[in-house]
């Protein structure tokens, strides 16, 4: 006979604990399946060269939403905190940045960026406000709840004062360059607002939505980034062990083949192994189109949702490069002290949007634009005494590859990027001593994400708020009774944030109770 559970969770990525922990909380006998032998999704930290460790996919924290860790009595502990970025220069001269504070620039361009910082965070106070509920249902049949949430968030807007409104009606369409070149004489400083806004996405600084891009980015602390000790895995393990102690069971290695559905109901989950384990509700931390299209099948759906479904925008742009090194590079003006910053290779929002005009034809960019960190400065346990890691995201690395993925190009694309990186450190290449490229033909089969997009879909207004994952559907609740969405897949989106699996929790504890 086959084990009964209240509710069973398809995957244990730190959504997928998140909402499992508040379940548990909640009084449920709670299954967690994990493909994987190790919790975490992407969100891990794992040895990719004997003695060297690094986090696979994300390797800074900025996005963790309070909520999240005040439900959870979540005590996360850091390597390094209020952690501030470089924009390097080839000649030795950066700009740093950190907060509201930049330095490296005119007089003219640190005001202009203090009152940008500070608009800016306003705006993605608004917004993270909403990505801490469930959005408003967009439908005929809306409650006078949905009617309710959709007028707050109007009364919230116009709370802004009618030029702020105006501001901020005008930007969250917009493309990041228009209003970096309008605002910034520095180019150093506009490619590193560039990148930010761009990173993990398909889109380029000239690409409409940007600006909700870099407004999501700010949404968790304001763009604080800090360092967890041991890497993001500290993070998930974290996770895992407050939903072990709130009585879910997690079994790792387990990959979920199909959810089990009879007429028209979930009645549980088969595994590839082929164990079946019962529940009337399945809460999958699986993207939307590997949930829908594949556990589900389109047989259990409706054409015009699977249509929908299957139109979802989640093209894999982002590679993740580890390098292992003898010993630190040398980067001309940078001190020794500060190699536990982050480090940005994007000289203007021109050189990105170049770099984002290779992946639009299916190819990887000739000059990308990369994010650099060095863990081991502040983490000596991730590496042997005296080693360290280099852990670089790489934009633009287009998971459907016109040449397609082989060692041939991923070799060659590795060869890029260090060459891109020895521009600025001279004594890299010599330093090496081991390496691993994650393509996002690789994130996917690794960690188990459709398109290799570390959101789950690409962040934009139509797959934003009220329309995602899609229309009809954002609320957590899928078009199967007792079927519901707790990935990056569905509102807010993706990032370390736990906001999905919070919200889904939520929205599933609500409705039970007005049943």
């Amino acid at each position: 006979m086959s084990e009964r559970y209240d509710a069973i969770v398809i995957g244990a990525g730190h959504n997928g604990l998140v909402c499992a922990s508040l379940l548990g909380k909640a009084g449920k006998k709670l299954l967690v399946l994990e493909a994987n032998d190790q919790v975490g999704g992407a969100a891990v930290t794992r040895e990719f060269a004997e003695g060297y460790s690094s986090s696979a996919c994300a390797h800074l924290l900025y996005q963790l939403q309070p909520q999240v860790e005040k439900d959870l009595g979540l005590k996360i502990k850091l390597a390094a905190d209020d952690i501030g970025t470089l924009s390097l220069g080839t000649g030795g001269e950066h700009v740093r940045i950190n907060g509201d504070t930049v330095s490296g620039v005119s007089e003219d361009d640190a005001t202009s960026y203090r009152e940008f910082y500070k608009r800016m965070t306003r705006f993605s106070d608004l917004l993270r406000t909403y990505f801490n509920r469930t959005p408003a249902r967009l439908a005929k049949d809306a409650s006078k709840a949905d009617m309710l949430n959709l007028a707050q968030l109007g009364f919230d807007v116009r709370r802004l004062g009618r030029t702020e409104m105006q501001e901020f009606l005008r930007l969250i369409g917009m493309n990041i360059r228009d209003e970096l070149v309008e605002r910034f004489d520095s180019s150093l400083l506009r490619g590193a607002l560039s990148l930010d806004a761009v990173l993990g996405t398909h889109l380029g600084p000239r690409s409409p939505n940007t600006i909700l891009t870099y407004l999501y980015r700010l949404a968790g602390q304001h763009g604080k980034l800090s360092q967890p000790a041991g890497g993001m895995s500290m993070v998930t393990d974290a996770l895992a062990q407050s939903a072990r102690g709130n009585g879910a069971v997690i079994r790792t290695g387990m990959a979920a083949k199909r959810i089990v559905i009879d007429a028209g109901r979930v009645r549980g989950v088969e595994t590839q192994g082929g164990e079946i384990f019962e529940s009337n509700m399945v809460v999958s931390n699986a993207d939307p189109v590997s949930t829908m299209m594949c556990l589900v099948g389109t047989k259990n759906l409706e054409t015009g949702f699977t249509r929908r479904v299957s139109h979802i925008r989640m093209r894999g742009n982002a590679a993740k490069l580890h390098l292992a090194l003898d010993g630190l590079p040398t980067i001309d003006g940078v001190h020794k002290r500060e190699f536990g910053e982050r480090f940005v290779i994007a000289p203007d929002e021109v050189y990105v949007e170049r770099a984002f005009n290779h992946a639009k034809y299916g190819e990887t960019s000739e000059k990308p634009a990369i994010e650099i960190s060095f863990p081991t400065f502040r983490d000596t346990s991730l590496a042997p005494a005296g080693k360290h890691v280099l852990s670089a995201i790489v934009q633009y690395a287009p998971w459907e590859l016109r040449a397609g993925w082989s060692d041939e190009t991923r070799d060659a694309f590795q060869q890029v990027v260090v060459d891109t990186m020895t521009d600025y450190m001279p004594d890299l290449a010599g330093r090496i001593t081991a390496s691993e490229l994650l393509t996002p033909a690789d994130i996917e089969k690794q960690f188990h994400i459709n398109g290799g997009h570390w959101h789950h879909g690409e962040l934009a207004l139509d797959q934003f708020l009220f329309t995602r994952p899609i229309g009809g559907s954002q609320q957590y609740r899928m078009p199967i009774d007792g079927l519901w969405l707790c990935g990056a897949g569905a509102h807010p989106g993706g990032g370390v944030s736990g906001a999905p699996g919070r919200n889904a929790a939520r929205a599933i504890l609500k409705q039970e109770k007005s049943a």
